[in-house]
């Protein structure tokens, strides 16, 4: 019989993991409160709530591997707060019953000197806000009894990828020849990570025994300023050199004075006002992968956004 492997989500992150699985011949089943997925017949599209135990107990029978890419209803501290912990302990107790592993994709939130290059063996530990929530995340699957896995990835940018500060804010302004409004410094070194390459290192992980219950960096290729990735999209894309301002911050910690969702922007303010710099050599080193060029992932992703109309 065939492993099963289960993906929770159809973001960016889960409906690339559900993809690859499936190009490998591997059979996948894909949850989410909507059915939605990738239209593959390797592809089973499956109905449910991950906070709904009985549910998720009958998604995973039979898994061999889950890979939980949920993240919050939005952006908040509150809604972390109120829905990442307690979908991940329901996610792990499923998995658990199943006897499967399961693979997290991570942000570097946690990391709690992030003015240095950001390495595996770093400190994470950062706290308040939604620093703290991810600090509380990984700690807990730590503690957990069940196999895991945390690949931890810079801002995301590549096909499908929207909600980021590499995704629809960005990419479709600067191919119309639009100017490009980015918060921060424009020439600050910024990680960015492309989303298959996120998601092939994911499949690694849950491959490999050896490489369970420990934190890697997904394969992230050299940091770069928030300029040199918008002309990596406008040179894919044959168009001219972007037109770029930047929001400095002061005007928007102003801003979230009168409102939460500035504030909520506010809170991440240090990844752009300085350099913030992950490393992923020791991974890529133990995984065997290395990140896809930025003229080939800024060609592929400029090519999906076109693609929508």
């Amino acid at each position: 019989m065939n492993d099963v492997f289960v993906v929770t989500g159809a973001g960016p992150v889960g409906w690339t993991v559900a993809g690859q699985l499936a190009n490998q011949g591997k059979t996948v089943r894909i949850l989410t409160r909507s059915g939605s997925g990738p239209e593959h017949p390797l592809v089973g599209r499956v109905k449910a709530d991950v906070q709904d135990a009985a549910q998720v107990r009958e998604a995973f029978a039979g898994a061999t591997a889950v890979f939980h890419c949920i993240h919050g209803s939005s952006y908040t501290v509150d809604a972390w707060q109120a829905e990442l912990p307690r979908a991940e302990q329901t996610v792990l107790a499923a998995a658990g019953e199943a006897g499967a592993v399961v693979v997290f994709p991570e942000s570097l939130y946690s990391y709690s000197e992030p003015e240095r290059p950001m390495v595996e063996a770093g400190p994470r530990t950062a706290e308040g806000g939604k620093r703290g929530v991810r600090t509380a995340l990984l700690k807990a699957r730590d503690a957990s009894p069940v196999n895991t896995v945390s690949v931890v990835a810079g801002d995301f940018f590549g096909p499908r990828v929207r909600i980021s500060h590499g995704g629809e804010r960005v990419v479709p302004t600067v191919l119309a020849g639009k100017k490009l409004w980015v918060i921060g410094g424009t020439d600050q070194p910024h990680s960015f990570t492309y989303v298959p390459d996120l998601a092939a290192a994911m499949i690694h992980a849950a491959k490999t025994p050896s490489l369970w219950n420990k934190v890697w960096h997904a394969p992230t290729g050299p940091a770069v300023t928030q300029r040199q990735l918008a002309t990596a999209f406008t040179e894919a894309g044959g168009v001219q050199p972007p037109k770029i301002g930047a929001i400095p911050g002061w005007a928007l910690r102003a801003m979230g004075v009168f409102s939460k969702d500035f504030r909520e922007v506010a809170e991440l303010l240090y990844q752009f006002e300085q350099p913030f710099v992950m490393d992923s050599a020791a991974s890529q080193a133990a995984f065997g992968l290395r990140p896809t060029p930025l003229p080939e992932a800024a060609a592929a992703t400029a090519a999906w956004w076109r693609a929508q109309g």
